[in-house]
């Protein structure tokens, strides 16, 4: 049975048969190179060739979402209920959460296209837990 992501053009490869993985205008993870070619970063002295990419000037990846609530008070909750869930890769992956009205803004910045992906996936359904928990108790009391 094939993978849906396969048929689509988007599997676990890059999308593109040969194996690597490809994160445009940011850091690549490392592919093993064609035969006879030299490598596409080579790692210095006690350094892998994704840290010697980010030390050659490659840019994170950003990514911004912004998450409409019916009031302002219920975008609180959410970024309460949210916030407190620290990023298991911190050191590669950084999430700040804002609120501005009643817009939840979450803003990641990453070294690696994959966990990137990674992070924004499981927020989402870790959002998608908070809304459906709002909606089931019904609007929110103000005091």
């Amino acid at each position: 049975m094939r993978d849906a992501d396969a048929d689509a053009g988007g599997g676990a490869d890059g999308g593109d048969g040969r194996g690597g993985h490809s994160c445009r205008g940011g850091v690549d993870t490392a592919a093993a190179p064609a035969a006879g070619a030299p490598p596409a970063h080579a790692p210095g002295p006690g350094r892998d060739a994704a840290s010697a990419a980010r030390g050659s000037g490659m840019r994170p990846h950003i990514f911004t979402l912004s998450v409409p609530f019916p009031t302002p008070l219920e975008a609180e909750i959410a970024h309460g209920s949210l916030a407190p869930d620290a990023e298991p890769h911190q050191r590669v992956v950084g999430k700040d959460l804002t609120v501005s009205g009643r817009i939840l803004v979450v803003r990641w910045k990453a070294e690696d296209c994959r966990l990137l992906r990674i992070s924004v996936i499981n927020f989402l359904d870790q959002l998608s837990l908070v809304v459906r928990t709002m909606q089931r108790f019904g609007p929110p009391v103000s005091r």
